[in-house]
């Protein structure tokens, strides 16, 4: 969870009145909040530095107070603020406007070399805004906020904030050779080009996280005003030129990104909280977005959208029994205007509450305005005892006498490529039953695994540098076509099935090792050797193992598995140069 640290002064400042410390974390909590620490600047600066750092430091209490991952609107002392006196019901909560300036709007043009890179961008314009330094130092920090959360630390989008006096429109987004680019960057003298920029920014403590992202790139994006002066190099640094400082009236802000959403959520959550200090409060300028393709699109978008609910619905999901009246009102002091509609509730889900997506977020926050606290302990309808799923407790008491038998675990991911399962293994992709995945983010994630193996296989080839032997197991599940499976509803096509592997690997191969095991495996399991009801193994061929190391395990006279040595062109496929031995079964045969 995100922390924000506001200090105390100000905070009830905003709010109009004091709190003692208690008051103020009670009311955090019934607003779904946590009050973390209470602290100053020059205790943390002693903390971390230690006393002699810390002199000079501030004594003002801050109060650190722990926001939910998804409430973008409460990163920010405004923000905060304004949530809490709605909830109080001190205020109502804000309208949005975007508005047209006299003139033209200022326009940005997206040019198509920013597709290599990071093609998208957004923006918009506060105007006559009025900066003090605690405004101002919110304005940054929100910045920073959102960056490390929302944002993925710049990965999906970069905010750049600029003095709109000291630039001139039409703003052209594009991208560049690294050697092409020049100007003088934030809090610099000089002017360097890109390229000598990233080397400087490699030893800087804040700016050398967010190199990765374009490093590597043939192309950096840059944004320049109709001057040619450079705005900013996202989603490294601003150009000193149009930095914003107190005396800042107009701002102009973009978002660029690989995240269309994320960055009009980012614009979206900047704008709204800090609307409040512009002459014409919560009022933006539009910009428009010129894309590649002529597509022309305004933003800020500052949508609003309804939704549709029953006090029924909420009722019975949070425990309580209240009108449709009052759960609307609930939910209007969450900052969701709420009307009753004869037997339903439109709730208008405002450009700040990114996190409504279903109306589970709504019952949520009725739960919240209701109080937590002030709902009824009741007993299920339902007498039920719990007890754990007979697979997974036999699963796990496998585990632990694989463990003391001296075998390691390892949990190797569900996703796999088809060579893995295929070709690694000396089979054909054709020939397997393999759930595909219909999009596949990279090559390394391409199907369901439909054996245990090729997991264990890499995790010895990446760890080959450890002493031998190497005794690893795995009991977890893989996928497989089945077109028996489907629901009510929807056809599945495909089931789940428990399977337990382990592999011996070292200068031998130690077949009997393996052996051993499925013994003590047999041996748990209370399944005496033999035929009938007992087990018993029998020669068997196989693509994956040695010919003629390779045997087929029948338990009641039905097949559950192989084990064998490994073939040596599997060996080394995966990499890996020593003999091997394996055993893959089915656990579920035994319940």
């Amino acid at each position: 969870m995100p922390t924000v640290s506001v200090r105390k002064d100000l905070l009830f400042q905003a709010l109009g009145r004091e709190y003692t410390d208690d008051e103020f974390d009670e009311l955090c909590f019934e607003f779904g909040l946590e009050l973390d620490e209470i602290t100053s600047e020059k205790e943390i600066i002693s903390r971390e530095q230690g006393e002699v750092k810390s002199e000079g430091a501030s004594d003002i209490i801050l109060y650190k107070i722990d926001v939910p991952a998804n409430r973008y609107d409460l990163l920010c002392l405004e923000g905060l603020v304004r949530g809490l006196q709605v909830f109080k019901e001190r205020a109502l909560t804000p309208r949005y406007r975007r508005v047209c300036p006299s003139g033209n709007p200022h326009r940005l043009i997206i040019t198509e070399e920013t597709v290599a890179v990071r093609p998208h961008a957004v923006a918009a314009v506060l105007r006559n805004i009025a900066f003090t330094q605690e405004r101002y130092d919110s304005f940054i920090e929100l910045q920073e906020k959102l960056h490390q959360n929302v944002c993925r630390k710049r990965a999906l989008v970069a905010i750049g904030t600029h003095d709109l006096d000291t630039i001139s429109g039409v703003f052209t987004y594009t991208a560049k050779p690294p050697g092409d680019i020049l100007f003088k960057p934030l809090n610099q003298t000089k002017e360097y080009t890109a390229i000598k920029l990233m080397s400087l920014y490699k030893s800087d403590s804040h700016l050398r996280h967010y190199l990765h992202i374009i490093e590597d790139k043939p192309v950096f994006p840059v944004i320049y005003d109709s001057n040619g002066i450079v705005l900013s190099m996202p989603p490294i640094i601003n150009g000193d030129h149009s930095k914003i400082t107190l005396n800042t009236k107009n701002v102009f802000i973009e978002c660029t990104g690989t995240d269309l959403t994320k960055a009009k959520t980012v614009l979206d959550i900047i704008v709204t909280m800090f609307s409040e200090y512009c002459k014409e409060p919560f009022t933006v300028e539009e910009v428009e977005v010129v894309y590649p393709d002529g597509k022309t699109l305004i933003y800020p978008e500052l949508a609003y959208r309804t939704e549709t609910i029953t006090a029924d619905f909420i009722n019975k999901a949070v425990g309580i029994n209240e009108s449709a009246e009052s759960v609307a009102q609930m939910l209007t002091r969450m900052c969701l205007r709420s009307e009753v509609m004869g037997d339903h509730i439109q709730v208008e889900i405002p450009p700040t509450r990114s996190d409504v997506i279903h109306a589970c977020d709504i019952m949520e926050d009725a739960a919240i305005a209701y109080g937590f606290n002030n709902i009824i302990h009741t007993t299920p309808h339902t007498y039920t005892v719990s007890n754990q799923l007979p697979l997974n407790k036999l699963t796990e008491l496998l585990r632990h006498d694989l463990a003391a038998s001296g075998f390691t675990e390892a949990l190797t991911f569900a996703l796999c490529s088809q060579e893995d399962i295929a070709d690694k293994l000396g089979k054909n992709i054709t020939d397997i039953e393999a759930v595909h995945i219909a999009n596949p983010k990279t090559a390394e994630f391409q199907v369901a695994r439909t054996t245990l193996l090729p997991g264990l296989l890499k995790t010895v080839g990446a760890n080959k540098k450890m002493p031998l032997p190497l005794k690893l197991f795995e009991i977890s599940d893989v996928v497989l076509k089945d077109e028996s499976k489907g629901m009510v509803c929807i056809y599945v096509g495909a089931r789940n099935n428990r399977r337990l592997c382990a592999i011996f690997y070292n200068k031998t191969p130690g077949f009997e090792v393996i052996h051993g095991l499925l013994d003590r495996i047999m041996q748990l399991l209370e399944v005496k050797p033999g035929q009938g009801e007992g087990y018993r193994i029998q020669s068997a061929s196989d693509a994956t193992y040695f010919p003629g190391r390779c045997a087929e395990i029948f338990v009641r006279d039905k097949s559950i598995g192989r084990l064998g040595v490994l073939h040596p062109d599997v060996i080394s496929r995966f990499e890996i140069t020593m003999p091997c031995s394996a055993l893959d079964i089915d656990i579920e045969h035994f319940l």
